[in-house]
């Protein structure tokens, strides 16, 4: 425990890999190390592992989306931090009158700390977007803008158009806060965009080694300005992506699942929805994680044994097994959680015929699909839509293990998994 915590920058970077260090050897004054991720190599597990230093199955954040059983829908991209259970590694450093902010993580609106910027777009009703930002102080996102010269460009941020450059925004509004006299004693920061191209063109590509090359030039002015205000610093990916081997490396677990009559549909306007409240079984898919729903327990073995038998399916935990590796929510976790084979991941289509597909599969639509869909990285044909070419990913993560590591630098080279850099972290932050 520490008398009074020196003041810390963490940032983490989407899609840092151990691979790409390996890879692509980047010349760096910093040196990186690689570390175990933790068990959901996912965005939003990733996250609320290193704010509370808890497994899934305690901070309940088992994908980066769940199906919420209430309501019989599909939950994705979310933004309450209410969503995050436990205490925060930081909520001791408040208590003793230090403060924390927040850049750019996901589920960090109403989180308990003095400064928030988050993504926060306003869809009008005639159609369009307000690429607007929710900052906390509320004054604070025009006062970037301001002296940024732009705003915040959304488009960039995620969809067909999205590009590592997004990450340059975040990059010079946090030099700016680290510069105010009123910056948080702590910042931990999110630095999204490394992941667009290794999704598009896999981590070995020539645009992957351009977009590391960006994001990295990004991260040395934030260490640099830590130093000379004497900050401590942490580095680290939140997961590492792999390369998708097969020439389409899709897994379709709800077409198998409507195939066997235990997926339902509803016709409308000759399109196929999903029908939750009648299915006997249902996948809610992230990358390279699915979690099966099987409201019976009496169907548990005809879908195991059916999903088992899907070329693309590595591991299948039932309950107990989700259990016994932390991985369980009650509330929120498939009765069934499937893990892709590698070089493999899930989608989520459960139509074969395009004409039967709902409208928003061509469009970006990250709330009401059931499951993260990476083809909306892609231009269809006509534009504004996006792609459903699944074929065109070469990219994936979520699986953990060897070969799996997140690259870290900067505090803790001791720590040799997500999980302690975590609890390390808060040490460091408790008075």
């Amino acid at each position: 425990m520490n008398s009074v915590p020196r003041k810390t920058l963490v940032i983490l970077a989407a899609g840092l890999g151990w691979n790409l260090i390996e890879k692509h050897r980047p010349a760096m004054r910093i040196a990186f190390r690689p570390v175990a991720p933790g068990p959901l190599s996912l965005t939003c597990p990733a996250q609320a592992t290193l704010r509370t230093g808890l497994p899934p199955s305690r901070h309940g954040i088992v994908a980066s989306g769940w199906f919420h059983r209430d309501l019989a829908r599909p939950w994705f991209w979310e933004q309450s931090a209410a969503l995050v259970r436990g205490r925060r590694i930081w909520d001791d450093a408040r208590a003793a009158g230090q403060t924390v902010g927040m850049a750019f993580f996901q589920q960090s609106l109403g989180e308990s700390v003095d400064l928030v910027i988050s993504p926060k777009p306003i869809h009008r009703h005639h159609g369009g977007i307000l690429m607007d930002c929710y900052t906390r102080p509320e004054p604070l996102y025009a006062e970037l803008c301001a002296s940024l010269g732009r705003r915040f460009d959304l488009f960039h941020y995620w969809g067909p158009l999205a590009r590592a450059s997004v990450g340059r925004w975040i990059a010079e509004a946090v030099q700016l806060l680290l510069s105010r006299p009123d910056a948080p004693d702590h910042l931990f920061v999110y630095l999204p965009s490394l992941d667009y191209d290794q999704q598009r063109f896999g981590p070995d590509s020539p645009q992957t080694a351009r977009a590391l090359a960006e994001t990295l030039a990004q991260i040395d002015p934030l260490v640099a300005a830590a130093e000379r205000q004497d900050r401590d610093w942490l580095l680290t990916g939140d997961y590492a992506i792999e390369a998708v081997t097969a020439p389409d490396g899709a897994v379709f677990p709800n077409r198998v699942l409507r195939q066997a009559g235990l997926f339902h549909t509803r016709e409308t306007a000759r399109m196929l929805y999903p029908d939750f409240f009648t299915s006997r079984a249902f996948a809610i898919v992230d990358h390279q994680i699915a979690h099966v729903h099987v409201p019976d327990p009496a169907d548990l073995p005809r879908v195991r044994d059916l999903l088992a038998a899907e070329p693309g399916v590595d591991q299948i935990l039932d309950r107990p097994a989700q259990i016994e590796r932390d991985l369980h929510n009650p509330d929120r976790a498939g009765d069934l959680l499937l893990t892709a084979a590698p070089g493999r991941w899930f989608a989520y289509p459960w139509w074969t015929d395009p004409r039967q597909a709902p409208d928003y599969a061509a469009h970006m639509d990250i709330h009401n699909k059931p499951g993260f869909d990476p083809c909306e990285l892609f231009f269809g044909f006509p534009p504004p839509h996006t792609s459903r070419k699944t074929e065109k990913i070469r990219g994936t993560h979520g699986r953990s293990g060897p070969g799996h590591d997140v690259a870290a630098a900067g505090l803790f080279p001791e720590a040799r998994s997500f999980a302690e850099l975590a609890s390390a972290l808060h040490r460091r932050l408790t008075p």
